[in-house]
């Protein structure tokens, strides 16, 4: 367990529901980003928390108890010494299983993204404790010893998320017909784990898909429009500002 007094530096997060970017339909108005939670985060059982996305990355250690993440980077069940990274702008939701869970949230660098979704470490109390006198420390101790943790069996509706980010042209009727499911139960099943339909899915992870090329700065919008699978650039322009807070004008002079 962590240090007591760490313990009695516990924050209640997310206390406010409208700060959730509740995204069961891509609405092309201003984002709403939920801060990223305290240092650590304790959940009560029994709890959903909607849909939601930051704008910054940060990793998230387990030290204690189990929840479920359904997001932009898949499902997992998660437990003590797992770790679920978040890149900026990411969305995802969580179902709190156990009794209570007790996360360390640690940020990282602005955009810093390590490459696979679920990580684990082996000792999470020594970076929960750590964490308590040198935050910047914790980090760089456990980047620099987690390790990729053994993704799970998926079902269909995770299988078609890995699908929509691997492929930003997929069709999700071909998709369906090719398993032999209706429309109806693709739409019905992915909302019911992920909290969004997959049409909407396979648009904000195109937006976010756009936002990380634009900031690249090596190609021109109508270019990054086209291979991100938008019909045309303004098509581009309201994903991304939905999903970013911020045009892609805006962005790609941030870079400049």
């Amino acid at each position: 367990m962590p240090a007591p007094r760490l313990q009695r530096q516990l924050f209640l997060v997310y206390k406010d529901a409208t700060r959730f970017h509740l995204a069961a339909r891509l609405n092309v108005s201003a984002s709403c980003f939920s801060p990223i939670p305290c240092q650590l985060q304790y959940q009560h059982g029994d709890q959903l928390m909607p849909r939601h996305r930051h704008d910054a990355s940060y990793l998230a250690l387990v030290l204690s108890g189990r929840y479920e993440e359904a997001g932009d980077r898949g499902r997992f069940q998660v437990g003590a010494g797992d770790i679920v990274v978040h890149g900026a702008f990411e969305a995802h939701l969580n179902r709190y299983i156990s009794a209570s869970s007790l996360i360390l949230n640690i940020p990282l660098h602005t955009w810093q993204e390590p490459e696979a979704p679920l990580m684990q470490l082996a000792d999470p109390d020594s970076a929960a404790r750590l964490a308590e006198r040198d935050p910047r420390a914790a980090a760089a101790y456990v980047l620099a010893n987690m390790r990729a943790a053994t993704l799970p069996m998926a079902n269909w509706p995770d299988q078609l998320a890995a699908a929509l980010a691997q492929d930003p042209h997929l069709r999700l009727q071909s998709w369906a017909r090719q398993r032999g499911l209706a429309d109806a139960t693709v739409s019905r099943g992915f909302y019911k784990v992920f909290g969004i339909s997959p049409s909407a899915y396979r648009a904000q992870l195109r937006g976010r898909l756009a936002w990380r090329q634009i900031v690249a700065g090596a190609q021109c919008l109508p270019d990054i429009a086209i291979d991100c699978g938008f019909a045309d650039q303004s098509h581009m322009t309201r994903t991304v500002a939905a999903v970013t807070g911020r045009s892609p004008g805006a962005w790609r002079n941030q870079v400049k």
